[in-house]
């Protein structure tokens, strides 16, 4: 019984033969000899190849519009998506600066209420010569040996040696040399400058002393424990050279342990400066009679009528 099942099986094989793998092959062969052909053609530089390509461009590729439609539209929506992403990003940092500038509005004006209040309790008169005029930055003369800049205000414009100049923000220097049309400016980081300031809140007085860097040193200070960075730095009026109270910046400390300040002035970008015309307190030479002494009292003459005082009686002998 078991040799015509064998048979039996055989033939139900033969009838069942898989005609797909060959199929297959062939067409992987042939779709493999289509892309090697089309490279070649695409690759060989001749007139007549070239006028082919161009003839089969024409007819057969715009055809396939359709087909990138949606590749198209996925592209699309990616950078669509990519957009909104962005933009939610910033409007989200948007918020939040708007917030922090909402802040600092409210505190501004609760500022400057309180100053002007301030300002009409303590009957305050401010200066009314201190005013301002303003100069176009020219050349930045400055070396490793010399920080200057140079404006195109001069004494035809009232300047004078010594006068502050600042950017929008905080001190920059002073004028040292006036001509007609323009003046020097030394700036605070010069080797030469030297302004005494005030560091609040401490009240310590100190010297502002420049050394070419962009941090100049605070020299001189009664009790350095009492001063800590991000303390504010202005100046302090001292010596009559710059008015008191001009923001200079902020202490830091240095890479080399050192006391520092940190300028509130942009040194990077002195485009338009401000020069203050600042007069001088005037001197008093002597001390007036602030209190006068009191008039000095004659004596009464007697009444009439009235027996004189009587004399002193001197010692001498009597009658026996």
């Amino acid at each position: 019984m078991g040799p015509p099942r064998d048979e039996a099986a055989l033939a139900r094989n033969r009838d069942e033969i898989d005609y797909a793998g060959p199929v297959r092959r062939i067409l992987i062969a042939t779709l493999a000899v289509a892309l090697t052909l089309t490279f070649l053609v695409w690759r060989i530089d001749s007139p007549r190849v070239e006028r082919f390509r161009a003839a089969f461009i024409d007819r057969f590729v715009p055809t396939f519009d359709w087909a990138m439609v949606p590749v198209t539209k996925f592209m699309g929506m990616v950078e669509g998506f990519q957009s909104y992403s962005r933009i939610f990003e910033q409007n989200q940092q948007l918020r939040r600066e708007l917030q922090q500038m909402t802040a600092w509005k409210e505190a501004a004006v609760q500022l400057e209420q309180q100053n002007a209040k301030l300002l009409a309790l303590n009957n305050v008169r401010l200066d009314p010569k201190l005013t301002s005029v303003s100069g176009v930055v020219l050349a930045d003369s400055g070396s490793p040996f010399r920080q200057s800049v140079l404006l195109n205000v001069g004494s035809r414009d009232g300047l004078v040696d010594g006068w502050a100049t600042m950017d929008g923000i905080g001190l920059v220097g002073r004028i040292s040399g006036v001509g007609r049309i323009t003046s020097r400016v030394v700036l605070l980081t010069d080797a030469s400058s030297r302004v005494p300031v005030t560091i609040q809140p401490s009240g310590q007085t100190a010297l502002l002393m420049g050394d070419n860097s962009p941090l100049p040193l605070v020299e001189f200070l009664e009790s350095p424990e009492q001063v800590r960075p991000g303390d504010r730095v202005v100046s302090s009026g001292d010596g009559g050279v710059f008015p008191a109270g001009i923001l200079v910046g902020q202490v830091a400390q240095g890479a080399d342990r050192r006391l520092r300040v940190r300028l509130a002035a942009d040194y990077e970008r002195l485009d338009f400066l401000r020069v203050l015309r600042s007069h001088p307190a005037e001197q008093l030479q002597d001390i007036g009679a602030l209190v006068p002494p009191p008039p000095e009292t004659a004596p009464r003459p007697a009444p009439e009528g009235s027996d004189p005082a009587p004399a002193a009686v001197t010692g001498t002998g009597g009658d026996g």
